[in-house]
């Protein structure tokens, strides 16, 4: 198989624990603490290939600087992304109770679709990335990728459903984020796969910086609403997990 195919696929295979978490949301009815779980669980996953993988291995490739400067562009590129889809409905796009339907606020659906697009690309880059070279998909951040994306994907399909959007609707934008995932892999590994080494540290040390800041800004809040005090003892032992698969690979 070609390796740009197989980079696609597995943008496509992270991009589909959306459309499988949104599965379980729409004919499943899950309570809430459970999904804030998992979402917390998830974040703690996420934390750790950000640390163990993505920055680190940004910094083997292009050296401090470019890593720290792809960092910082990364997080403030998300967090002015997200302020602006904040203010058009998408705050709250992971929370299973609260998301605003179209009537109550106009284009907050696209908005939140958006926003998905926001919280996903950065990560199926990344998978594109660990294929440059020869080298193989990270298990660790697939497994990151995956885990994290079926609470997105079932806290936010829950929520659009309360608020009275269509399942037409609901799959639509997860089967539609699960191809641009796949795009976005086979972008990172075509497009990137003859940038210099200061530039791919670059660039995968933004998707870290917008991975941690999503983390921070949308999935831990979210989980908090519901498991509380529980919220850290969740978070760590998803990074745990996390690095645990890390050293086992």
């Amino acid at each position: 198989m070609p390796v740009w195919i197989e980079a696609g696929l597995w943008g496509l295979l992270g991009g589909a624990a959306l459309v499988l978490g949104a599965l379980v949301a729409w004919f499943v009815r899950v309570p809430q603490p459970v999904i804030a779980s998992v979402m917390a669980f998830g974040s703690g996953v996420l934390i750790s290939a950000v640390a163990f993988d993505l920055v680190a291995e940004a910094a083997d490739i292009g050296g401090l600087v470019p890593t720290a400067i792809g960092f910082l562009g990364g997080a403030l590129a998300y967090v002015g992304a997200n302020a602006v889809l904040a203010r058009r409905g998408a705050r709250h796009r992971k929370r299973s109770g609260g998301q605003p339907s179209e009537d109550e606020q106009a284009g907050s659906g696209a908005a939140i679709a958006v926003g998905a697009l926001l919280d996903g690309v950065p990560e199926s880059v990344v998978l594109g990335l660990g294929l440059i070279g020869g080298g193989g998909v990270s298990l660790s951040v697939l497994a990151a990728v995956f885990i994290s994306n079926v609470p997105e994907g079932l806290s936010s399909a829950a929520g659009m459903k309360r608020s009275g959007r269509s399942a037409r609707y609901v799959f639509g934008i997860w089967g539609g984020i699960a191809v641009v995932s796949a795009l976005a892999a086979l972008f990172g590994y075509l497009v990137l796969g003859d940038a210099a080494p200061e530039i791919i540290a670059v660039i995968t040390a933004v998707a870290a910086g917008a991975i941690l800041t999503m983390v921070a800004d949308t999935m831990i809040p979210e989980a908090f609403e519901e498991t509380r005090t529980w919220t850290g003892l969740i978070t760590t032992v998803g990074f745990l997990v996390a690095f645990a698969i890390e050293q086992a690979g």
